[in-house]
């Protein structure tokens, strides 16, 4: 495997694209080692569905379309980022206040550091953000067979 690869996708900013960025990222995933049943997978399956659907929600129709970035470092690192247009950083709500929904940043975080990894938010050149999570990498080793 190469010391470095990266995929990337850009997505309009719609409901319908929070599962095809979390299709997109699994699929990546497997074709680097990731199998989709393991629980690494589900980890980074529901990761990416907070990130994007935040991406989709929290823009208020003033970012056209989110991108989903993926990279991974040395067979080590593990880098998924999503980039929205809007400038407006995610705020983590009080425990305290009743809401529906306001929570996925919470989620986000709380896996990604149970997973050994971390979360961060930072703006773009451009004028938006990039919220996005670190993790070890947790593929399994393919056994190296002779022919």
């Amino acid at each position: 495997m190469a010391d470095h690869q990266e995929a990337s996708v850009t997505l309009p900013s719609d409901p319908a694209s929070v599962s095809t960025a979390r299709n997109y990222v699994l699929d990546v995933l497997a074709e680097w080692g990731l199998p989709s049943d393991t629980e690494a997978a589900d980890t980074v399956r529901l990761i990416v569905s907070e990130l994007a659907t935040n991406a989709v929600q929290h823009t208020f129709g003033q970012s056209p379309t989110f991108t989903v970035d993926i990279e991974l470092d040395r067979d080590e690192q593990l880098r998924i980022g999503v980039t929205d247009s809007h400038p407006r950083f995610p705020k983590r709500l009080p425990a305290a206040v009743q809401q529906d929904n306001g929570r996925g940043l919470v989620i986000i975080r709380w896996l990604t550091v149970e997973c050994g990894g971390k979360l961060s938010v930072r703006p773009t050149a451009e004028g938006g953000k990039t919220v996005s999570i670190v993790l070890p990498w947790t593929a399994p080793v393919q056994p190296v067979t002779a022919d």
